[in-house]
């Protein structure tokens, strides 16, 4: 199935990646929003945990990538990658249903299951993330190159890039229903059961890919040793051959790192009692929805006017958002700078993803997923989380949310994740001049 020639992708291959990626998202959705909300709820972790797991997770993220994707690279294959890490991903998404047991078992107080519990969530995730990184970051996204072209990767990565949110709206849509609040007053949720159905899903995705999803048979590359394949796209020379597609990795690492300076805290903030309380899905599900359709539609005119065109009302929508979320904890308010910030958010990454494809060598595609996912998940996830942890610790009682202790994400993250936004302009002039 080798679209590079043909701008028209098939009825089936449509299916198959909306198939994968919506549960390859909705997985991830689960590790970004409710690994956050389990390791608060089961365990107590404070905002430093929090921080530290997601920096741990884009550390494997990106080691993971790297060989994986030299890998399937030098064997010309993508399929089995995919399906068996699909299938291995989710079996490691069972594990989490078990960890407040296993916890409590193995140790001897409530304190030294609570610590018990952070380590293992902290670690598990990593486990989950190798499975989900190899399987999705390096081979999905290398075969999703595969199969299109500059004619069609503005609409593929419009439907992609909406998954994340789509996924969102699934995922906690499905949650209301195991939700419940608790005797301090916060909301929660059941999440022994959460984590066994989740699990299953993308287990059940990973055997019907063996059957649905074909071969992109990219031509092996065993040129050089596999060791040096590993550093091909940190070489310099590599670097100044593809000078346009290193300048919107940077643009995209900016732009990543703004989003996670706030992100990992989105729905802490949003379920606390002094913004939204357990009305907070009220607000994210229409915010969702109107977000996806906008980026679906979106993605079309990557396609028809270019990048550089295109990702300007993304950024502008994205820090008007994050303005409007700083300002009240009004509901009205929280959902308006919700749609706009999550409208900005995915139609830039739509622009993003579809303009690294159309400059990624197709003879380098899986070497090349490391060097994304290093600069678009590793280093902002270094660095964006504890930027939001810093924020809200020093913040004392400026901005709405702020518990006093630290460790309560306060709405002046939304204000610095904007002020690291604006980083971009200067990159993105510089992308512009290489047209």
């Amino acid at each position: 199935m080798d679209s590079s020639t043909n701008a028209k992708l098939s009825g089936r291959t449509w299916f198959v990646i909306v198939m994968i990626a919506a549960c390859g998202q909705i997985a991830w959705a689960i590790e970004n929003n409710f690994f956050n909300l389990f390791i608060q709820d089961a365990f107590g972790a404070s905002l430093n945990d929090v921080a530290l797991m997601v920096s741990a997770s884009a550390l494997t993220a990106t080691i993971t990538t790297l060989f994986v994707g030299a890998w399937s690279d030098r064997r010309g294959k993508r399929k089995l990658f995919i399906c068996l890490g699909y299938i291995l991903w989710g079996a490691s998404v069972l594990v989490f249903a078990e960890l407040q047991r296993i916890s409590t078992s193995l140790a001897g107080d409530v304190a030294a299951a609570a610590s018990l519990g952070i380590a293992l969530t902290i670690v598990f995730d990593c486990v989950m993330t190798f499975f989900g990184s190899g399987a999705n970051d390096a081979c999905f996204n290398a075969w999703v190159t595969d199969i299109t072209n500059d004619e069609n990767r503005g609409k593929v990565e419009g439907v992609n890039s909406a998954m994340p949110l789509l996924s969102m709206l699934v995922v906690f849509g499905g949650a209301m229903f195991l939700m419940y609040t608790d005797d301090a007053g916060v909301v929660t949720y059941d999440y022994h059961t959460f984590f066994l159905i989740i699990g299953a899903v993308v287990i059940a995705v990973g055997i019907a890919s063996f059957f649905l999803l074909d071969e992109s048979h990219p031509e092996p590359n065993r040129e050089g040793g596999y060791m040096t394949n590993l550093l091909y796209g940190f070489r310099p020379s590599v670097i100044v051959g593809h000078r346009r597609l290193y300048l919107v990795l940077l643009g995209y690492l900016v732009f990543s790192t703004a989003l996670q300076v706030f992100m990992p805290y989105y729905v802490l903030y949003l379920r606390l009692p002094n913004v939204l309380s357990d009305a907070y899905v009220l607000v994210m599900a229409p915010g969702i929805v109107i977000a996806a359709v906008f980026t679906i539609l979106y993605g079309r005119r990557v396609d028809k006017v270019g990048f550089s065109s295109a990702v300007r009302i993304p950024l502008a929508l994205f820090v008007a958002g994050c303005i409007l979320l700083t300002a009240s904890p009004a509901m009205p308010v929280v959902f308006a700078g919700s749609v706009l910030m999550l409208s900005g958010y995915l139609g830039a990454v739509a622009c993003f993803a579809a303009e690294i494809r159309n400059n990624t060598p197709l003879d380098n595609v899986g070497m090349l997923q490391g060097v994304r996912i290093f600069m678009v998940v590793l280093v902002p996830m270094l660095i964006g989380p504890w930027i939001g942890s810093a924020v809200s610790a020093s913040g004392g009682m400026v901005g709405f949310g702020v518990a006093g202790d630290g460790f309560t994400p306060s709405s002046m993250i939304f204000l610095a994740g904007a002020a690291v936004s604006l980083i971009c302009i200067p990159v993105l002039v510089a992308v512009r001049r290489t047209e």
